[in-house]
């Protein structure tokens, strides 16, 4: 796929929840109000199975969930894709997780149930914003060290021209 085609393409947002509740009310909302790709699963492995498979670009995750709790699935999304923003979204107000979650998964954000549309939105676009500027980031390092790998041939080059 080229970057042209990508650039077409609706960012795709993740959401995984065990209440098929919540991931239809955050899809129905998200379709209605964005155009993003969303991907809904009430099953982390099914989650973590069309992750492997599909380039993302944003993860919501519910925090307690039967299979696996959501810092240990949003581990696991980090190492498939380091740069993608994740989002832990919980009824559970218990602050010390949070914090352990921000530092040990380098969440994006921590949001709680029930959440407000608006702040949803917020925060998925300015994770969908991050993640662009990270990757334009990224290009431009890999830029920068092509120059730089071709100006050291060069350098060789005319260091054996004139030695």
């Amino acid at each position: 796929m080229t970057d042209l085609h990508k650039a077409d393409q609706p960012e795709t947002i993740v959401i995984v929840d065990d209440e098929e509740m919540v991931v239809s009310s955050l899809s129905s909302f998200l379709s209605l109000e964005t155009n993003y790709n969303v991907k809904t699963f009430t099953s982390v492995n099914s989650a973590l199975a069309f992750i492997e498979k599909n380039e993302i670009d944003l993860v919501m995750s519910d925090y307690l969930m039967p299979e696996m709790d959501g810092i240990t699935f949003l581990t696991k999304v980090r190492d498939l894709y380091p740069q993608v923003p994740r989002i832990i979204l919980t009824g559970y107000a218990d602050k010390e997780n949070a914090i352990k979650a921000i530092n040990d998964v380098g969440l994006f954000q921590y949001l709680e149930k029930p959440w407000d549309n608006s702040d949803i939105l917020i925060v998925l676009r300015n994770g969908l914003e991050r993640n662009k500027l990270m990757k334009k980031l990224q290009e431009k390092v890999e830029e920068i060290n092509r120059a730089y790998g071709e100006l050291q041939v060069l350098q060789r080059e005319i260091v054996k021209a004139f030695v």
